[in-house]
């Protein structure tokens, strides 16, 4: 082997490396360390490939996705504003006949489901006991009366005598005694007539009371109507309603030729309840049937709740039915829609679309916090849009700002448009319409 010796390099025969002495190069050492270069620029260029994955694999899992919401057009259409209650229907005159007296019901003249009219007989108690106070006071009013004609005789007679003793009293025949003596007779016998004539009112008091019992004895029908309700039978004991005790509600008459229905209106909605407002009556028993109406009584009170929850508070609205049917009975249950607005060709989306967004802007000096509005949808792209509303239908709202005719808006689902914000990517499927 065959060596050639150059200064300050390396140099190969035959696939053998040499030292060169002059610049003291070990080239096994050389060698070594090219090794772990390459081993270095493996590694790194393996974790930048690893990174450079993961930044793709983010990216593809961070790609935008679509939400797949449900849109409908803004349109203008009627509409019209109502508020729903229940009650039920009652006449709009109906009286309880109570017993005024107690006694024993002796005779009943009507039947239940019977047309009366005003003064007819319906019932008579038993009148013997209030008869016999009458016919007692009668006697006790002529003994007085008697007694009384006795006491103005003797009134006369002793002032007469008063007279008489003192004008002998000025002509000095007679004491000063004398004339004391006359005058107290006199005071005595007019005390006693006075005392008469008010045993004689007091009397007469007493036998009105009882003639005005004995007249409750006998009932006459206070209006024309219809017998509701028949309480009682022949025999019963009619009792007198006292403070803890209702006492006995003998029937019940009613005027059919006017009904109403009752309802009890939520205190958010009462406000917008005024009278003579059109109203739409459904009767449970007829299902099919819509009575018209109109508002003619507005509570100013809440109703008392039975349960004393303060929770929330009713207001009574009596609603008066035009052209009832004639089997139309008191205490069915009914459900009242009243017309509070109408409206026509105005701007309307459904009231679906309507969502709340967080917000801190300040409008005229105050902090909203939230602001009501729908996402309208262009080029597949959500975008938040405050509205002003006017007035609510059953499914549609009034919009008097915010939107333009024809614009699309998303309508639901609900959990979608939780999710939606602005510029979000859409996919959009149109609303089905219901007849």
């Amino acid at each position: 082997m065959c060596f050639d010796f150059f200064p300050h390099k390396l140099f190969a025969k035959n696939d053998v490396l040499y030292y060169d002495k002059k610049t003291k190069r070990d080239p096994m050492s050389e060698q070594k360390k090219t090794g772990k270069s390459k081993k270095k620029i493996i590694i790194i260029s393996s974790v930048i490939i690893l990174i450079a994955l993961i930044i793709f694999i983010n990216l593809q899992a961070q790609r935008e996705k679509s939400i797949a919401v449900t849109v409908e057009k803004v349109r203008k259409e009627n509409l019209t504003s109502k508020i729903s209650s229940s009650g039920e229907v009652k006449p709009k005159k109906s009286v309880n006949i109570s017993a005024h007296i107690a006694g024993r019901i002796i005779k009943i003249g009507v039947e239940e489901g019977q047309m009366v009219k005003k003064d007819d007989f319906l019932l008579k108690l038993e009148s013997t006991q209030y008869e016999a106070s009458a016919d007692r006071d009668r006697a006790y009013i002529r003994s007085l009366q008697a007694e009384k004609i006795k006491a103005q005789a003797k009134l006369e007679n002793d002032k007469r005598a008063f007279q008489r003793k003192e004008s002998l009293y000025q002509k000095k025949l007679i004491s000063t005694e004398e004339l004391q003596s006359a005058e107290t007779q006199y005071e005595i016998s007019k005390a006693s007539y006075d005392s008469i004539a008010y045993q004689i009112k007091q009397a007469q008091a007493s036998l009105r009371s009882t003639l005005d019992n004995l007249e409750k004895t006998v009932y006459n029908s206070p209006i024309d109507g219809v017998i509701t309700s028949l309480n009682v039978e022949e025999g019963e004991i009619a009792l007198v309603g006292t403070m803890n005790n209702p006492g006995t509600v003998l029937m019940t008459i009613a005027d059919l030729s006017v009904m109403e229905v009752d309802v009890e209106v939520d205190e958010t909605d009462v406000i917008g309840v005024e009278l003579g407002q059109l109203s739409e009556v459904r009767v449970d028993a007829f299902p099919d049937l819509i009575i018209k109406g109109h508002v003619t009584e507005i509570g100013s009170s809440a109703v008392q709740a039975l349960s004393g929850s303060e929770e929330s508070k009713d207001f009574k609205v009596v609603i008066t039915l035009e052209n009832p049917p004639n089997n139309l009975k008191p205490g069915l249950s009914a459900t009242g829609d009243i017309i509070t607005a109408e409206k026509s060709n105005v701007l309307t989306v459904a009231i679906s679309a309507l969502v709340l967004k967080e917000s801190r802007e300040k409008t005229e000096g105050v902090d909203e916090r939230q602001k009501e509005g729908v996402f309208v949808i262009e080029n597949d792209r959500a975008e938040f849009r405050p509205v002003k509303k006017g007035i609510m239908g059953e499914l549609r709202v009034e919009i008097l700002s915010g939107l333009e005719e024809e614009d699309t808006v998303a309508v639901g689902p609900y959990s979608a448009l939780r999710q939606l914000s602005d510029d979000m990517l859409v996919k959009t499927e149109e609303k089905e319409e219901t007849l």
